[in-house]
């Protein structure tokens, strides 16, 4: 009988123990604003965006009317940026931009947003195996230089405007390249109309490319072919009035064939 109390007891109080173990208090559960800010700021910094992303939104969930808060709800863009989450990032920057249209900080929304289409669907291994970004899809090319163009239009003094600039006339090139490409498939199958078609795109949109003396080149090719002599002729002149400029332009955006990098985000 005593063994059998003895057991009882021993296991009451194990489950005891047990219950104020599963009940335990969150660790986080007295922190203030500024200690999950301050913790997301460490761990930004240390490249574990992913605990970084739980506190800033730890930090909006508990204290949303904190001045935090708004903070926080920037940050969370930019974490799930570095975090490789791009669908995440364009999400919390609109609403970013939703919550406070008139913030000090919206140019760095509109320069982040720009960013994320830009890296979207680079991968680590692109670092051994390069591929050209102009031979997939475009969809994203473009909204990264909307966003950049959006972002200089409206806010020409803004210290990210220089950069986006850049950027702008990389995508710019990288975008003109997709055409040419599509149109040397037309050309190598003979159809012409659609090749020529391809071309007048870069010649109307991206006319400082240094894309544009090919297309020249291939319109050239394809009015001929389809027996437009006029339009050709008329082609070839403006080819030719072009070389030396052409040539120049190739010469002045060498340094800008590749995407600068970014420098660390920083507003704390």
């Amino acid at each position: 009988m005593r063994f059998f109390l003895f057991s009882f007891l021993l296991l009451t109080t194990l489950v005891q123990l047990q219950g104020c173990a599963m009940f335990k208090g969150d660790p986080t559960e007295n922190w203030t604003a500024k200690d999950f800010y301050e913790e997301a700021n460490r761990a930004l910094y240390s490249g574990e965006f992913e605990s970084a992303i739980k506190n800033l939104e730890t930090l909006e969930a508990r204290f949303p009317f904190d001045p935090y808060a708004k903070q926080a709800q920037l940050d969370i863009a930019y974490s799930y940026y570095k975090f490789d989450e791009p669908d995440a990032a364009i999400s919390a920057a609109d609403r970013f931009m939703r919550l406070h249209p008139r913030d000090p900080n919206i140019d760095y929304v509109y320069y982040l947003k720009g960013l994320v289409n830009f890296k979207r669907g680079t991968g680590i291994l692109d670092g051994w195996f390069p591929r050209d970004q102009a031979e997939h899809e475009t969809e994203t090319l473009h909204n990264s230089f909307n966003d950049f163009a959006t972002l200089v239009r409206r806010y020409p003094d803004s210290k990210y405007a220089g950069d986006a600039y850049q950027r702008m006339i990389y995508l710019r090139n990288e975008l003109a390249q997709h055409e040419i490409s599509v149109a040397e498939y037309y050309l190598s199958r003979q159809a012409w109309m659609g090749a020529a078609n391809r071309a007048k795109i870069v010649v109307e949109r991206y006319e400082q490319s240094i894309w544009r003396k090919r297309a020249l080149e291939i319109l050239v090719i394809a009015y001929t072919e389809l027996g437009l002599e006029d339009l050709a002729a008329d082609t070839q002149r403006v080819l030719d009035l072009n070389q030396d400029v052409a040539s120049n332009l190739v010469n002045f955006q060498e340094d800008l064939d590749k995407p600068p990098k970014s420098s660390w985000y920083k507003f704390w």
